[in-house]
């Protein structure tokens, strides 16, 4: 037991909609992560593309910070989300295995985090932060997630 070199990440219509292959073979997960609401401030939205190398080691995390949810343009961030999406040019929505990773950008830890479990017989999870809106546990080629 402990941290898994490789989760699998299946396409689905939901947060996992913008994952798969670039022409080259690259692999990219495209999503809307968000810092939540902590003592009264308000977290910020981000989108993040992430591109990873065949097999499956992050190579660039492109983060673009769109401060609080009240306050952020809707249109600013779906623009720049479509944006991200274009520059890879053709790809192919499919499961997709990554290495766990962080990066640190703008005071924020982004990235898909491995962490043990609640205690030590408990299993350990791959968290999508900031926001953890996706929840990986074994089996890591499952593709499957909790939100």
């Amino acid at each position: 037991m402990g941290a898994p070199d490789l989760i699998a990440i299946d396409h689905d219509n939901y947060h996992a909609e913008h994952v798969g292959r670039t022409a080259d073979g690259r692999q990219f997960f495209l999503t809307t992560p968000f810092e939540a609401a902590t003592g009264g401030e308000q977290g910020n939205e981000f989108v993040a593309l992430y591109l990873f190398d065949l097999k499956g080691r992050l190579l660039e995390a492109r983060i673009d910070e769109f401060g609080p949810r009240a306050e952020m343009d809707r249109d600013r961030r779906r623009d720049c989300y479509e944006a991200r999406l274009r520059e890879l040019g053709e790809v192919t929505f499919t499961r997709i295995e990554v290495a766990p990773f962080a990066v640190e950008q703008f005071g924020t830890t982004f990235g898909l985090i491995a962490r043990p479990g609640d205690d030590e017989d408990a299993a350990w999870w791959v968290e999508l932060h900031p926001g953890n809106c996706m929840a990986f546990t074994e089996p890591w080629d499952s593709g499957e997630y909790d939100t």
